[in-house]
């Protein structure tokens, strides 16, 4: 099999672990660590908003942002990266990978930048211009999914591919960390310069004039990152197998990997028609033939990713609630505004640290000894174990004594969510479809996973609301209870282990091999 594959790719596949690598790594996941600053930047300042922009006189607790605002602000940006999925994915493999990268990067540091200028005084101007570029920086982060994979797994080697793929998810929890030290950072010099009373004090002196400049900092450093790495984007060569596979140019691709693996590659030009013209390289997307080799696969890496995303974005419902119960936050009239958000981003690094974080490198150390399939499967049974282990006895975790145990129950099922399948939906499908479809069909598993996130965020959000109308949140109806919320998120952690058996393990395997690029029409390698 291997002799019938180019040099090129050959050479890439058995290269050892080099400085390449890890330069790859920092750019790609450069764009991450931007992302999840960007996405995860904004529940932090919601409260502030809420504070600033719709404050009631009068009234015995701060303003906060109506319910359709509110889903505004926090789920554009998810419909933006959705769109943006679909469509630089489809452009990534169009264009290439490499023309596209530096499209996202500008429209990413543009838009961060732009978020935080919004245009007017009054609430409804600010919020509207908020929204309007939160959706165009979520498209930019959409393109970051599809292309980042397809780089990044394009670039590895056999051996570690799945480590360096899954290095590049894991810079989101650093983003989500540097987005959290940053916010209590700015919070604390705010606060100490201008000290304000709390607000059952001082209800209009406990917002300072200044804190409206504490948001638009926070959203505005979201582009520093990502406008540092796009001069090493712009420097990086096209994949070698974008370069041979789709664009069919063995000169160039031999040429630029020569550069980076530092080895003189002949271009073998009659080679890659070959491999291009063979009929089981010519199908489309929508065509019988990818149906029959992929459809199982983009059908198991689309619902695996939609499901864990049901899970993994509701709990940024059940956060806040977690945070006052165990005292980290106390009561929002008891603070000024500057400092709220000083403490909602300390609770939030917390967890960050204690269990986001390492759930991430646990997967980078092991996805290559384990397999993408294991940690999947056993990441979705302890998260349908523990949902279960807090919804069951949920009256039980309620009481203040309790109230450690359930943190502890909470961030496991995080810690087995990233050390399972929130890195693993990510890693796989850039694994094994063809070149031609690749970062097509990561964009797909991808949008898929952003739908999910809208239901999780959004459908439990009302669904999670007391079942007494007289206890909902202001201006909800009344939902399910959480309770019932954490019976029907088990279930769906169960469907997860049932829908992951679709999806292929591509552990130590080439690329072409998973996507059977090289073989002829019956199946049959050289």
């Amino acid at each position: 099999m291997a002799k019938d594959n180019l040099q090129v790719l050959n050479a890439l596949d058995v290269a050892k672990t080099q400085w390449y690598h890890f330069t790859a790594i920092i750019i790609a996941g450069m764009g991450f660590f931007t992302d999840a600053y960007d996405l995860f930047c904004i529940s932090l300042v919601t409260k502030l908003l809420g504070r600033i922009y719709y404050h009631v006189d009068g009234a015995a607790k701060p303003g906060t942002l109506p319910p359709n605002v509110s889903a505004a602000v926090n789920g554009v940006a998810f419909c933006g990266t959705l769109a943006g999925q679909l469509f630089f994915g489809w452009l990534g493999d169009k264009m290439g990978r490499k023309r596209v990268y530096g499209m996202t990067l500008m429209l990413m540091v543009i838009c961060s930048v732009a978020s935080g200028l919004s245009f007017g005084h009054n609430a409804n101007s600010v919020m509207a211009t908020l929204c309007f570029f939160r959706f165009w920086l979520g498209f930019g982060i959409g393109g970051d999914y599809p292309l980042s994979a397809t780089i990044m797994s394009e670039y590895a080697n056999k051996k570690t591919r799945g480590a360096f793929i899954a290095a590049v998810f894991a810079m989101q929890g650093f983003g989500i960390m540097a987005g959290g030290i940053f916010a209590i950072i700015i919070s604390s010099a705010f606060k100490a310069r201008f000290d304000a009373p709390a607000y059952e004090d001082n209800p209009l002196g406990s917002t300072v004039s200044q804190a409206d400049f504490v948001w638009r900092i926070i959203l505005m450093v979201g582009a520093l990152p990502a406008a540092l790495t796009y001069y090493w984007r712009m420097k990086m060569p096209e994949t070698a197998r974008y370069t041979a596979l789709v664009a069919k140019n063995a000169k160039q691709a031999a040429s630029d990997m020569s550069k980076v693996l530092q080895v003189d590659l002949e271009a073998e030009q009659q080679k890659v028609e070959q491999i291009t013209e063979k009929p089981a390289n010519a199908f489309g997307l929508f065509s019988r033939e990818f149906l029959r080799r992929h459809g199982l696969h983009l059908l198991g890496t689309t619902s695996t990713w939609f499901l864990l995303d049901i899970a993994f974005y509701s709990q940024n419902l059940f956060q806040k609630d977690i945070f006052s119960a165990i005292g980290w936050i106390p009561p929002a009239k008891t603070m000024n505004a500057i400092e709220e958000v000083y403490r909602i981003a300390r609770a939030q690094t917390l967890i960050a640290l204690c269990s986001t974080v390492p759930g991430y490198w646990f997967t980078v150390a092991f996805i290559d000894k384990m397999g993408r399939f294991a940690i999947q499967l056993m990441g979705f049974f302890f998260m349908t174990v523990f949902m279960f282990a807090l919804a069951i006895p949920y009256n039980h975790w309620t009481h203040k004594d309790n109230r450690i145990g359930f943190v502890m129950m909470y961030s496991l099922t995080f810690f087995f969510a990233n050390f399972g399948p929130n890195a693993t939906t990510f890693v796989v499908p850039a694994e094994i479809f063809p070149a031609r479809l690749r970062s097509t069909c990561h964009g797909i598993s991808a949008a898929s996973g952003k739908l999910g996130a809208m239901v999780g965020a959004f459908g439990f959000l009302y669904l999670a609301q007391s079942q007494d109308k007289t206890k909902t949140d202001a201006g909800y109806p009344a939902g399910i209870g959480v309770k019932n919320s954490l019976l029907v998120l088990g279930g769906i952690n169960f469907l997860g282990i049932l829908f992951t058996f679709l999806v292929p393990e591509s552990k130590g395997k080439s690329l072409e091999e998973m996507s059977r690029e090289n073989e002829d029409e019956n199946g049959e390698g050289p």
